[in-house]
């Protein structure tokens, strides 16, 4: 570790060092890993084929434990009026269009049967979605978070799962951003203050234990 980022976490001891239980009932929410952030020739393509890889297994083990799992994407009309202040801040955001195929699923991770999909126009999935409402409907306690970008929609998605009342987990390797630096740098905020950020390992090992408890 680099000495600066020993001083850092030295900085940070002992203001936040708080940790959150995992709950009794977990739902896994996969935030925008849609083709726009996978494709090479997209303006936001962000080389996060290994996070994806990642969300693929969580999403696997998610069905087998018999949680809920609930798709994010986002839509623009024409123009992006609906998307207001951030469609004018990053022009980009013109990718996600109705009808652009850059805004369509990867054939490795599509929603399945009856799994949900949350279409939104800013950066956190509970804005102005029914996202809150849905979770408190199935009883979910907790929010297994992933998808990109980690210093975008992931950071305000759990953000807001902590404002809402729900326990954030952030899947580190299932996250994914276009550079490290933000995606480190918001993955050390967010342990900090807001949820707990964990591994792919460790998120998987916490679904396997809940198929035993369950037999899901």
């Amino acid at each position: 570790m680099a000495h600066g980022e020993d001083d850092l976490t030295a900085n940070y001891s002992g203001a936040f060092d708080g940790r959150l239980p995992f709950g009794e009932r977990p739902a896994l929410v996969i935030i925008d890993l849609v083709e726009a952030y996978l494709q090479p020739g997209s303006p936001l393509y962000a080389g996060i084929e290994d996070a994806l890889a990642s969300a693929v297994r969580l999403a696997q083990a998610a069905r087998a434990a018999g949680i809920p799992l609930i798709f994010t994407n986002v839509e623009y009309t024409a123009g992006g009026a609906d998307g207001g202040v951030f469609f004018r801040k990053v022009p980009a955001l013109k990718v996600f269009e109705k009808g652009s195929p850059l805004g369509a699923f990867p054939a490795v991770l599509c929603p399945q049967g009856d799994e949900l999909v949350i279409t939104k126009r800013y950066a956190s999935a509970f804005f102005a979605t029914h996202l809150a409402a849905t979770l408190t409907a199935l009883q979910v306690d907790t929010v297994l978070i992933c998808g990109t970008s980690t210093s975008g929609c992931v950071r305000a998605t759990a953000l807001d799962a902590c404002q809402n009342g729900f326990l954030p987990f952030v899947v580190r390797d299932a996250c994914g951003d276009r550079h490290p630096a933000p995606h480190e740098a918001n993955l050390f905020d967010l342990q900090a203050k807001y949820a707990e950020v964990i591994s792919e390992v460790e998120a998987l090992e916490l679904l396997r234990k809940r198929i035993n408890l369950t037999g899901a």
